[in-house]
């Protein structure tokens, strides 16, 4: 039972703290009320004034966002576009180069077959001619042969017809051998 006098006790002290304390507040707002109110009006418009900025200033950072998301979207787009354009352009050209290429590997190709069979054409004409030279030359030179062979055969019996006997000769040059050596005895005449 000691604990009820106790409860009490804390509960009547605490009425008398919240009658102390309200009076405080009484006497606060009393002194300091009309301030505190001007300040709280203050506070108020301060708050208004700093939500209109910041909603302000959020409304202009977003068009300046948007305006910028715009912007880049546009660049973004223009250069797109000209990167497909340049690509295009290129894989055009690149094409047109290709078909001009294949068409003058194949001009180049036809000229060289054409040009095989110019020189394969004068090859055969010239080894025809060649052969052709070829045998005129061995019949010029059957027909030189055979006039050099008539022409020695000619030139050989005419110096079998004019040359001297050679017992004559022998005889000849035995006679003046004896002669100089004063051996030499004429034959007796008949």
């Amino acid at each position: 039972m000691t604990d009820k006098p106790k409860d009490v006790e804390s509960s009547a002290q605490e009425g008398d703290d919240l009658a102390a304390a309200g009076n405080v507040d009484q006497i606060r707002d009393i002194i300091f009320g009309s301030q505190m109110r001007d300040y709280e009006s203050r506070f108020l418009r301060l708050e208004d004034r700093l939500i209109k900025e910041l909603s302000s200033t959020r409304s202009e950072l977003n068009s300046r966002v948007d305006a910028l998301e715009s912007y880049m979207r546009g660049e973004m787009d223009a250069l797109n576009s000209r990167l497909n354009k340049e690509r295009e352009e290129r894989e055009s050209d690149d094409k047109d180069l290709a078909d001009e290429l294949n068409k003058s590997t194949k001009e180049l190709l036809r000229k060289l077959g054409n040009l095989d069979e110019s020189v394969a054409s004068q090859n055969r004409e010239l080894r025809e001619q060649m052969l052709a030279q070829s045998k005129s030359l061995g019949a010029d030179v059957n027909a030189a042969r055979e006039q050099f062979d008539a022409a020695l055969t000619r030139a050989a019996d005419e110096l079998n017809n004019s040359k001297t006997d050679r017992i004559a000769l022998a005889d000849l040059l035995s006679e003046v051998a004896l002669r100089l050596k004063d051996e030499f005895t004429l034959p007796a005449s008949k």
